[in-house]
């Protein structure tokens, strides 16, 4: 059981740096985002550590890969906002 609770927890690590990935490649607030699909919720410290460690050289990561890794953990309201902001960019 704390193999697979690892594995999920490591799972979850990849997605939010994807996340916060993709939100610098487009010049976006990735805390600012995650806020808005979740606005009960506290900070992130797991986002805003990923934030810290991004690196100039970002993951280059698609808008349809990263929604498909937001709802395969069921992330379908942060998926909501990233797809809100993808046809903002789209019409920029």
């Amino acid at each position: 059981m704390d193999k697979v609770i690892s594995q999920y927890q490591e799972d979850e690590n990849v997605m939010i740096q994807l996340f916060a990935s993709w939100c610098a490649n487009h010049q976006l607030d990735a805390s600012t985002l995650y806020a808005q699909a979740y606005p009960q919720q506290e900070k992130n410290l797991l986002l805003e550590k990923a934030i810290e460690e991004l690196e100039q050289d970002t993951i280059k990561i698609d808008t349809e890969t990263l929604l498909n890794v937001l709802q395969l953990f069921g992330n379908e309201d942060l998926a909501f906002v990233v797809s809100e902001e993808a046809s903002k960019l789209k019409k920029h």
